[in-house]
């Protein structure tokens, strides 16, 4: 295994804060209502801070990214011993915070596609995440996305 570092990411305070809306799960319209913009504006901002990390096309990897790089808060860390993950589960998380779908997770795990689907949901219920974004999230809370796991599929 290699290590890399990655440079520090600078947001603009709009950038930064539509991705820490998105981290709570809520989705881009819900975001863009708390903070008084409109929802293509929100876009927008969305779009300048997935170029800005690495030119990422998910929400969930864009998150990722953004607390690898500090370019967002990090969540205050909780015990990993809280929660139980069975394999099938812990094998999707580092793909789930690349962004993947469940189709590309299946021939990366050489698993059946509605195996892979249902780790997802299982994953998702175990984390008590509303979505992806939020389970990446939860996922660093619970240290079990780290920011030496993020720079491995950046490169």
């Amino acid at each position: 295994m290699r290590t890399t570092t990655v440079a520090r990411v600078t947001l603009a305070p709009r950038e930064r804060q539509v991705l820490e809306g998105l981290a709570d799960g809520s989705m881009l319209a819900a975001v863009a209502l708390r903070l008084s913009i409109r929802e293509g504006t929100a876009s927008g901002y969305l779009k300048g801070a997935k170029r800005k990390l690495y030119g990422v096309s998910e929400n969930a990897a864009a998150l990722a990214v953004g607390y690898t790089t500090e370019a967002i808060s990090r969540p205050s860390l909780l015990d990993p011993e809280t929660l139980f993950l069975p394999e099938n589960q812990r094998d999707i998380v580092p793909l789930l915070a690349r962004g993947m779908t469940a189709a590309h997770m299946a021939a990366e795990l050489k698993r059946p596609v509605d195996i892979i689907r249902r780790g997802i949901r299982d994953l998702l219920t175990n984390l008590r995440a509303k979505n992806r974004v939020h389970a990446v999230k939860r996922l660093w809370e619970l240290q079990l996305l780290t920011a030496e796991q993020v720079p491995e599929w950046l490169c």
